[in-house]
């Protein structure tokens, strides 16, 4: 597998479309206003709903949600780290009702889950295409003082179900100066993780691969494996951390002399972190620390980071930061390769 051949792979993967169906739940706040409509889902405290009379979709919070009803399937999602798959109604009146789930694996049987507790609803009743969610973030810079170019593209995707998941990111820059060599960076991230029998631990394997002209990468491929725990899991924030270990391949470019291909084995330590403000920001960091094993003394880290400004609907503003760095690279090679850029974000699905 080639740079080329991940780019195409994740640009078609980002660009999945999603369709409504028809209104059909009932949702009543706690002052009353009482709605007929769809029920999207819930994600990072806020509960996504489209109407027949409104143009796209609606974000309310989900803390003032006083009653809901709805005949459909969701993946439902709580913060102890059991998910469950149902149809889900109010049981009573309070401010913080009590959400019923028919559990669809089992017939007759039903859960109560305390509403602050539920974190995430996700529609499963629909098909294979329609349960991915993500975002798509782009950025632009030029001046024409130094016919300086800029810009950077980056993507996230999902993919949820009942006791696992799997999520994508890929990151991708282009800088280009007058009088100095073009630059590129392109990165991919691919990672499924399943749930263990305990509250919010769960193992999960990862693939990542990494291109940097300035680094003089031509490949950089990153396989691991390890047991990973959520530190927090609300409708506020969402952090977690996974360690393990793995196995690192970095083919360099070949117009530099007498540099060939590396291969290490190393252990690794990686977090992710998400902070979530109701209708106004988000944050999205990852980063890992990869300490090489077979090379001591040696140590990798990558990070990237989004935080994002609500405009209008799924309409954002984002800044984004992304970087690399090598602690001992071969001779004459830079250690690191950082950048960051700011323009305008589009998600879709439960996010």
């Amino acid at each position: 597998m080639n740079i080329r051949s991940i780019i195409l792979s994740s640009t078609l993967l980002f660009s999945l479309p999603l369709f409504a169906q028809k209104s059909q739940d009932v949702i009543v706040m706690k002052n009353g206003d009482r709605f007929t409509c769809e029920i999207k889902g819930l994600s990072a405290g806020v509960l996504s709903v489209k109407l027949d009379y409104v143009d796209g979709t609606i974000a309310m919070q989900w803390s003032k949600v006083a009653r809901l009803e709805s005949d459909r399937l969701f993946l439902v999602q709580t913060e102890s780290g059991a998910v469950y798959t149902g149809k889900i109604s109010t049981t009573g009146a309070s401010n913080d009702p009590p959400i019923k789930i028919e559990i669809t694996e089992v017939a007759g049987k039903e859960v109560e889950v305390a509403q602050r507790k539920i974190i995430k609803l996700s529609q499963t009743s629909e098909g294979f295409w329609h349960r991915f969610d993500g975002a798509v973030n782009t950025g632009f810079l030029y001046s024409k003082g130094n016919e300086s170019v800029q810009y950077n593209l980056s993507s996230q995707v999902a993919y949820t179900r009942e006791r696992w998941s799997s999520q994508a990111s890929f990151n991708s820059s282009f800088a280009s100066n007058s009088g100095a060599d073009i630059t590129t960076r392109n990165q991919t991230n691919i990672s499924t993780m399943r749930l263990l029998r305990w509250n919010n631990w769960f193992y999960a394997g990862s693939a990542g691969f990494l291109q940097s002209s300035v680094q003089e990468i031509s490949l950089q491929t990153t396989l691991g494996g390890g047991i990973g725990r959520y530190l927090k899991n609300t409708n506020r924030a969402s952090v977690s951390v996974l360690g393990g270990f793995g196995w690192q391949n970095i083919d360099y470019t070949q117009n530099v002399a007498g540099q060939g291909t590396e291969n290490t084995a190393v252990a690794f330590v990686s977090s992710q972190v998400k902070v979530f403000k109701f209708k106004k920001t988000n944050l999205d960091l990852s980063a890992s620390l990869i300490p090489a094993i077979s090379d001591t003394g040696r140590v990798h880290f990558n990070t990237n980071a989004v935080y994002y400004v609500k405009i209008i609907s799924d309409l954002s503003w984002n800044f984004s930061f992304y970087g690399s760095w090598d602690t001992r690279p071969p001779a004459t090679f830079p250690k690191s390769d950082y950048g960051s850029s700011s323009g305008l974000s589009w998600t879709f699905g439960n996010r």
